[in-house]
């Protein structure tokens, strides 16, 4: 078994970072790893792509589980997988999508692994149809804090099954999970396309019905304009292209598939990042402009549907070495004058942010630390150590938590424990499994602790 090194550790954000014990270890050694560790205890990592310190335990013991060519099972009568915790959606997907299916959920970007999109309850923007990737998980195999491993699922031990679902890997580490997958006729998108003037024409453009006939919904917004272009937007809606709808060259070969790296931002970090205020309201203007006014069933690639930013490797190092932070919130429905009033404060503050995309949630499923709920989400990225950004998010949260909203956990690097006791009502109940399963606390993360999640 190998022995754990030292490593530096930061979440996909570049803030925050701590050193921990790292090691890979197969699936088969989890629990005979966990003997080495200590007070800190220990957490299993996946790809770093949660952006704050999610997948950090500073002073403790940080576990890869190694994906190997076996971990992936499909069966294509029963339309499902089963696949091992360490396998990245990417990986996934160049198996099931040539078979004719597709993930269930996927975020924004395919370098998550399954046991990453679990414990993070992971939505997209089907959230209004099919809900998080909870909702379409069979079972789960686990090993829990003392060595022993047990099968989990909604109806094999329901309440440690929807602590792990959006427990952030403080339950136990998954070894495989088992998934219903979506069947699709092609590898394409049959997407449309609009331009949005404002934010109230965009909540009820989105509320109008027309999304619920659409799988697939998402607008990105632009924060920086202000007065009556003030959250004015590119709405975009897709549903998986069936044979009929490719021209003669798709369908010589309706599931190819195969994504690529179109360039990398290279390693050195420069002191002050690319992306700021300037840079980002002439991306806005052009992105914003270059959007056709309306555009219907125009046909395109899954990745460049679902995860654009993967074509650039490392985009993340576009702000510096000051890094980002990532902001997502939810408020329920009814509350559009709060998602109103964040937009407003958004863009008189000037924060700059490039990546800022609105999604309609559907009704939440019984994990207690699940963070979709019906509503409205909205997710931004702004660059750190901002001059005023702490007190402008804390100012936000109140909005968030007195309009009965909450934030995701995945994406935090800034919350505090109250915003959590308000924001999350079911929490007590989720510590009481998780103590029952871990009573002395061996698995634990910088988030946990930060959060009083442990």
């Amino acid at each position: 078994m190998p022995r754990p090194s030292r490593a530096q550790l930061w979440g996909w954000g570049r803030t925050n970072p701590t050193v921990a014990e790292a090691v890979t270890v197969e699936a088969a050694s989890l629990a005979a790893t966990l003997k080495e560790a200590g007070p800190r205890g220990a957490l299993v990592r996946g790809l770093g792509r949660s952006y704050g310190d999610a997948a950090q335990n500073g002073g403790g013991l940080v576990l890869h589980v190694a994906a190997g060519a076996g971990d992936i099972a499909l069966d294509t009568v029963s339309g499902k997988v089963t696949v091992g915790s360490g396998v990245s959606i990417d990986e996934l997907l160049r198996i099931i999508v040539p078979r004719g299916f597709f993930v269930p959920v996927t975020p924004g970007t395919r370098f998550v692994t399954i046991g990453g999109a679990i414990a993070s309850d992971i939505h997209g923007k089907n959230h209004h149809v099919d809900g998080s990737i909870g909702a379409h998980v069979d079972s789960i195999t686990m090993v829990l804090a003392d060595g022993s491993t047990t099968t989990i699922g909604p109806h094999v031990n329901p309440s440690l099954f929807w602590a792990t679902v959006g427990g952030m890997g403080l339950t136990g580490a998954m070894v495989e999970a088992t998934l219903r997958l979506l069947p699709i006729e092609t590898s394409r998108m049959r997407v449309d396309t609009s331009r949005v003037a404002d934010l109230d024409a965009l909540l009820a453009t989105m509320s109008s019905g027309d999304d619920d006939d659409a799988r697939y919904s998402v607008a990105w917004i632009d924060l920086v304009a202000k007065g009556r272009n003030l959250g004015r937007s590119v709405l975009s809606r897709g549903e998986h292209a069936r044979f009929d709808d490719l021209d003669a060259r798709d369908a010589s070969a309706p599931y190819a598939y195969g994504p690529h790296q179109l360039v990398a931002v290279p390693p050195v970090v420069p002191p002050i990042g690319v992306l700021n205020h300037a840079s980002i309201a002439a991306f806005n203007e052009f992105w914003f402009r270059r959007a056709p006014v309306r555009r219907v069933g125009h046909i395109e690639g899954i990745a460049a549907f679902f995860h654009p930013l993967d074509f650039v490797g490392s985009w993340n190092r576009l702000y510096g070495s000051r890094g980002m932070l990532q902001y997502q919130f939810v408020v329920p429905f009814g509350e559009e004058r709060a998602m109103r009033t964040v937009v407003e404060r958004l863009s008189a503050s000037g924060a700059p942010s490039f990546l800022a995309v609105l999604k309609r949630f559907g009704a939440a499923n019984p994990a207690p630390l699940s963070f979709p709920r019906a509503g409205w989400t909205l997710a931004l990225d702004l660059p750190g150590a901002s001059h005023g950004l702490g007190d402008l998010l804390h100012s936000l949260d109140r909005v968030v938590l007195d309009a009965g909203g909450r934030h995701y956990f995945a994406k935090d690097s800034h919350m505090t424990p109250n915003a959590v006791v308000r924001g999350y009502p079911r929490l007590d109940e989720w510590k009481a499994i998780r103590n029952q399963v871990d009573p002395h606390g061996v698995w634990q993360s910088d988030l946990g602790r930060r959060l009083g999640l442990i």
